[in-house]
């Protein structure tokens, strides 16, 4: 059952709202798995409802790919690590782990086929379910208000496995700024002393420390070459201006 290029199932038991199921397709493509699987659902047909669909917002094949059985028993098929999602107490069961302080040690290698298993929306999971898992994952959330959206709770865990697998590289969305040298900026500086003399702002027999100081400030600012072209476009309109 398991997919070998992406050894990773996400399994939500007794889900009741279509709408959960089409954004965690969502939350999990986002995160480059594929692979979820649907135990007793409340709707046999809600894979193909249009909310679903629609909360899905491009993850399609998600939910073409996943699959629907009767029992957790059937979804942890080919499972090597079963890790329960449950913020509840028990008197007994798995360990407890939050997910960025262990999915890092599940993820050394050799690579296991791992699960991660979500319960209803309305009542979680039930104490049987937990028991047939190897861990408990627990968000940790404010102590005064606890409860997350099913499909938030897979995002989390999507993500925090994600990022214990290495992660993906953030991709630039603007070009490497053109950082100005320093005779483009001294010609900016000579450039705007100008203008401020022409605008009277500047007296040249007693010129002070200005010049120096927005110098400095040109250098603190880390101009590139564009900002130069725009702060001189301003000195030729202060020069032009008084005309």
């Amino acid at each position: 059952m398991t997919d070998s290029a992406d050894p990773t199932r996400f399994i939500l038991i007794g889900t009741s709202h279509a709408g959960n199921v089409g954004a965690a397709a969502r939350a999990m493509k986002v995160m480059g798995f594929r692979e979820l699987v649907l135990v007793a659902p409340r709707f046999a047909d809600v894979l193909v409802q249009e909310e679903t669909v629609a909360m899905a917002s491009g993850a399609a094949d998600i939910l073409v790919r996943a699959k629907v059985v009767g029992s957790l028993a059937e979804a942890l098929d080919g499972v090597q690590v079963a890790c329960a999602t449950a913020m509840t107490p028990r008197d007994f069961g798995p360990p407890t782990h939050a997910p960025r302080d262990w999915l890092p040690t599940l993820a050394a290698a050799p690579r296991p086929v791992v699960g991660f298993v979500f319960g209803s929306e309305r009542y979680g999971l039930a104490n049987d379910d937990v028991y047939r898992c190897h861990a408990t994952l627990s968000i940790p959330t404010s102590p005064d208000y606890g409860s997350l959206n099913l499909a938030q709770a897979v995002q989390i865990v999507a993500y925090e496995w994600r990022q214990a697998l290495g992660g993906f590289a953030v991709e630039a969305r603007t070009p490497e700024p053109a950082w100005a040298d320093g005779a483009a900026v001294q010609g900016l500086l000579e450039h705007w002393q100008r203008a401020l003399v022409h605008i009277g702002f500047l007296d040249p027999d007693a010129p002070k420390k200005l010049v120096p100081r927005l110098n400095q400030l040109a250098n603190r600012a880390r101009l590139t070459q564009e900002e130069v072209h725009l702060l001189r476009g301003v000195a030729k309109a202060m020069l032009e201006g008084r005309r």
